[in-house]
């Protein structure tokens, strides 16, 4: 972690890219010392993370490094073995409905109802919320709009493209204006230009809409696109680096930092 990182400006130490909360920042999601077996298997071992409301963090590892168990405590699909999970002040597992309408998850396949219209399908997290008629359609007709997808609203999913059919998804994550979004690789099953424009897209609607992001990936490249915070993740669910990656860091800097995360997750 002391690596240092040589530029044309003189040197830049991986420990001045740590993460570092502003005093200010409310925290969103705390893992406090989470242990999460399943048998023998130790899928995280006292983890301790928080992260801050506002924040877009991709959580960066190799299959089996723990994320997709941390990105299940969040959202309140299994409980820790040790520790405590905190969301918004709450504990996913154990309040599971107190969470209704304020997360929302795109995962990685779209799951759209395919005897649904793509306007219908956006309108289903609103029909739960209770949302009357008229505003769950212009809520749904809004984000698809957004995502540019007007004059597709009428569209069944299988006459979309992977892609389109992901934008329907990623609306209707949006629509329910949720103040947390997680994101399980929305976007590994699709074409790198395909998917590259829509994670551009997607952390341009975040920051645009004060949302909290949680992002898992196992793309260096995907990370790079979508957080402003990386979490790389060695196995068990150990914290190899927690980066912050604002507009300050310079190109060549950043291909420095991708190497060195690159050899973490080899090593």
């Amino acid at each position: 972690m002391d690596a240092a990182i040589r530029n044309g400006h003189g040197m830049t130490k991986l420990d001045d890219l740590q993460f570092v909360a502003p005093d200010t920042a409310e925290v969103e999601i705390a893992f406090r010392n989470v242990t999460k077996r399943f048998g023998n298997l130790v899928a995280v071992d006292n983890l301790s993370l928080d992260i801050h409301r506002g924040q877009m963090v991709a959580l960066l590892g190799k299959t089996g490094c723990g994320k997709s168990t941390m990105f299940n405590m969040i959202s309140g699909l299994m409980a820790p073995s040790e520790g405590e999970v905190e969301v918004m002040g709450q504990q996913p597992f154990r309040n599971f409905n107190w969470y209704r309408g304020k997360m929302a998850i795109v995962f990685q396949t779209d799951r759209l109802l395919p005897w649904r219209t793509a306007v219908k399908n956006v309108e289903i997290g609103l029909e739960t919320l209770g949302i009357a008629p008229a505003e769950r359609r212009d809520r749904a007709m809004h984000w698809l709009e957004t995502l540019g997808l007007k004059g597709h609203e009428n569209d069944y999913p299988h006459a979309l493209s992977g892609g389109m059919r992901q934008r329907v998804s990623i609306s209707r994550a949006f629509a329910t204006d949720a103040e947390l979004l997680l994101c399980d690789e929305p976007f590994s099953a699709l074409d790198e230009i395909t998917s590259k424009r829509l994670r551009t897209e997607f952390a341009r609607l975040v920051r645009e809409n004060g949302k909290t992001a949680v992002f898992i990936t196992h793309s260096i490249d995907e990370a790079f696109d979508i957080g402003d915070r990386i979490v790389v993740l060695k196995r068990p669910a150990e914290i190899a680096h927690d980066l912050r990656m604002s507009d300050s860091v310079s190109s060549e800097d950043r291909e420095h930092i991708r190497r060195t995360i690159h050899a973490s997750l080899a090593a």
